[in-house]
């Protein structure tokens, strides 16, 4: 089981920057592939970043390519997602999500891979 609790959201300026943290409990984390979704009201959540559980491998999507970076501190049970060069568009709640894997080389970018999600972090960029 694991507990997975989103901070860092907030209100920032188009062209600005966010990070984000997701920290989890337990003692597995580095059991866990991780990645990070998206979703506005009334649209399928969207895939943004996924990162290996041993953190060696990264994925995005093209569109989240250059501006966003996933990392993560298996020591701090935490993983994170920097987000430059903001946009309007990028206005979501984000997610961090933990998918139980037995390979430090799998990653995966769709939501039915992931076990546990957090409860969300509202990221909000004014025009």
């Amino acid at each position: 089981q694991v507990q997975l609790v989103e901070s860092g959201g907030g209100l920032v300026q188009a062209g600005g920057s966010l990070r984000l943290s997701c920290a989890a409990s337990g003692r597995t984390f580095s059991s866990y592939a991780m990645g990070w979704f998206r979703q506005v009201p009334g649209k399928e959540r969207e895939f943004v970043a996924a990162i290996t559980s041993s953190g060696g491998s990264t994925y995005y999507p093209n569109s989240m390519k250059g501006r966003f970076t996933i990392s993560r501190d298996n020591a701090k049970n935490t993983v994170y997602l920097q987000m430059n060069s903001l946009k309007p568009e990028d206005t979501a709640v984000y997610y961090c999500a933990a998918a139980r894997t037995f390979s430090s080389r799998r990653i995966f970018s769709s939501r039915g891979d992931y076990d546990y999600w957090g409860q969300g972090t509202q990221v909000t960029v004014s025009s």
